[in-house]
């Protein structure tokens, strides 16, 4: 059409907002488009389009192709959306009104939509009937709420409690609590469950524990309990539901106590329990290290007629493992898989942790083989799992290897891999190895941890590279990881091996003035560095401070003590010690035995070291 043509064309569309309206309006009855490429847009505001969209003459399906022609998503205008939704509603087409609201939830070119809303509804509603509009608001609510958009959401509700909404749809709040703790927006979750209350909205045992959970998570379990004993005075009584969020509470949190309280209270209240109870007391057990008590729970619920499901068998599976009970374990699984029930992925894993952890890594391959025949994918868990079973069987080029595959299936190595097979490195003794790929890791964008700083200090202690070491403990400290008790160590160890002894005791007095206590390993150390040094008298006052300490000296302990001794020839204490050791249960090592033979050559005359004789060695026939 050309120039002259056009503007003719728009000379004969009339100018009226009405007649505008009507022009289009006649078109679309006997079309279901309209060519908006034909018509000026200064012609087509926002009282032409709800003039359009608003009239029933228009069959729905040529107002909607109008609507989508307008592309509203593009526009900052609300006028087409409401228009068009409460056309529907007036028409009982719920679902199709709920759409176009969604499309209004979703523009994000809209400013301030809700008082836009707001603004509309009040200034051009007068002729709608107000439950049609109580529909439209109440859908913004939750379309609002389900995208997402928390914000608009609240604005909706306070709209609807300010503007004499008589009763505000408790299963709509539902919606709302419901996508919120999708979003892991456990604080929102309770701060509108309390606007609920306050505003006499309807509350069912669903909300309340939902609201209950979300308190959980936030770690205010205390507040939940009252919450729920705040709802019961309000007539809510709590289900089963209910009182599992709160036992799940108190067992992460180790409140063991508490966990028999909610209890003691489903039991007064005759509330029973369901599979889900279940399986969390026999976590409860588990945690305790009661595998018994756990089987008879386990026992209780299938007499009872409640039907295990994987996470009750996994939770028994996991139970015996705990306490190296793999016969019972692997029985539990074959009777899971028995029974028609499908393995999870936490399932093998927690079989493929006990495995791994014994060293049995062919029996690992072939869970995870199973594990993949079933279609279930292997997560980082597992994968560290195998790493550091590979690592602790002593092969570490496996584990490596491993890494090394499950990158070219798009894993990225994470912190824990890496300081996984690094600790496998160094017990290889491939420290050059091991600090290169530490290296590698920070140049691949991985950030390192505690341990991994504390690995590199030790790595550089063990070489002598006390300068390094310093460094990187000063870097670790620059980048907000705080070192342990085994980073200190790690120092300790290494000043010790080098004779450094007054670095070694200087060390530990910086860890204490930072408040951090030594441990039996610090002691060890200090006695084995003393003795080494030749300060035995020393090392016996570090080794007589460790039960003073609260601290149980084990093999290693009294060997570094005794092969002290036994060096200077001070055989007869050395037995002594040996003797001590027994009595307390524990096993002498190859290591202990020789020191013992070798205090008998070095035995020192001495007034104050009496030499051991014949005599006395007979109460030990095994020398």
């Amino acid at each position: 059409m050309s120039n002259k043509t056009l503007s003719s064309a728009f000379k004969s569309i009339p100018n009226s907002n009405q007649q505008i309206a009507n022009y289009i309006s006649n078109t679309l009855k006997s079309s279901q488009s309209f060519d908006l490429t034909q018509f000026p847009p200064s012609k087509l505001n926002p009282q032409v389009i709800t003039l359009i969209l608003s009239n029933p003459q228009i069959p729905p399906q040529s107002c909607f192709n109008f609507f989508n022609s307008l592309k509203p998503n593009n526009l900052n205008l609300i006028e087409p959306y409401i228009s068009f939704s409460c056309r529907f509603y007036k028409a009982k087409d719920y679902a199709f009104a709920k759409q176009i609201l969604n499309q209004l939830a979703v523009n994000d070119n809209i400013k301030h939509p809700v008082q836009k809303i707001a603004s509309f509804l009040d200034n051009n509603c007068d002729g709608v009937r107000k439950i049609v509009v109580g529909k439209l608001i109440d859908t913004l609510f939750r379309v609002y709420a389900e995208n997402g958009r928390f914000e608009e959401s609240l604005e909706v509700f306070e709209y609807m409690k300010s503007n004499g909404f008589s009763k505000i749809d408790d299963r709509s709040c539902m919606v709302f609590l419901l996508a919120a703790k999708r979003c892991d927006k456990f604080g929102l979750v309770t701060v509108f469950f309390r606007k609920m209350v306050d505003s006499g909205v309807g509350i069912t045992v669903y909300s309340m524990t939902i609201a209950v959970s979300a308190m959980c998570k936030i770690g205010e379990s205390v507040k939940a309990r009252e919450l729920m004993d705040e709802m019961v005075v309000k007539g809510v009584t709590p289900n089963v539901n209910t009182y599992n969020v709160l036992i799940d509470a108190h067992l992460k949190k180790s409140e063991f106590r508490e966990v028999e309280v909610i209890l003691d209270l489903m039991k007064s209240e005759r509330v029973l329990y369901n599979v889900a109870t279940y399986t969390l007391l026999i976590e409860f057990y588990s945690i305790l290290g009661n595998v018994e008590e756990a089987e008879k729970v386990f026992d209780e619920m299938l007499e009872k007629g409640i039907v295990a499901d994987v996470y009750a068998y996994t939770s028994m599976i996991s139970c015996n493992c705990k306490v190296g009970n793999l016969k019972r374990s692997f029985e539990l699984f074959d009777e899971l898989t028995e029974r028609g029930l499908v393995p999870n992925v936490h399932t093998y894993g927690v079989l493929l942790n006990v495995v791994c952890k014994a060293g049995e890594m062919k029996a690992a391959e072939v869970l995870l083989s199973e594990m993949k025949s079933k279609g279930l994918d292997v997560n980082y868990i597992i994968i560290n799992t195998l790493m550091d079973g590979y690592c602790k069987k002593g092969n570490v080029d496996d584990a490596i290897k491993l890494q090394s595959l499950m990158e070219t299936k798009g894993f990225k190595p994470s912190v824990v891999s890496y300081n996984i097979i690094a600790a496998g490195l160094c017990k290889a003794n491939r420290l050059e190895e091991a600090k290169t790929l530490l290296f590698t890791m920070a140049d691949r964008g991985v950030a390192p941890n505690t341990l991994t700083y504390t690995t590199l200090i030790d790595i550089f202690c063990k070489q002598g590279e006390f300068v390094e070491a310093r460094r990187t403990f000063k870097q670790m400290e620059s980048k907000g990881e705080r070192p342990n008790v085994v980073t200190y160590n790690a120092f300790i160890d290494g000043y010790c091996k080098k004779g450094l002894m007054k670095e070694a005791h200087r060390i530990r007095s910086e860890m204490e003035a930072k408040g951090m206590m030594p441990d039996l390993y610090t002691f060890t150390c200090l006695v084995h560095g003393e003795c080494m040094a030749g300060r035995v008298d020393d090392a016996k006052k570090l080794f007589d401070e460790m039960p003073q300490r609260g601290f149980v000296r084990n093999v290693i302990s009294y060997t570094a003590m005794i092969a002290g001794l036994s060096k200077e020839g001070r055989s007869e204490e050395a037995f002594k010690l040996y003797d001590e050791m027994q009595k307390a249960g524990i096993s002498p090592d190859d290591t202990l035995y020789s020191s013992l033979v070798g205090s008998l050559h070095n035995v020192k005359s001495s007034q104050n070291h009496r030499p051991r004789g014949h005599a006395e060695t007979q109460a030990h026939p095994e020398w």
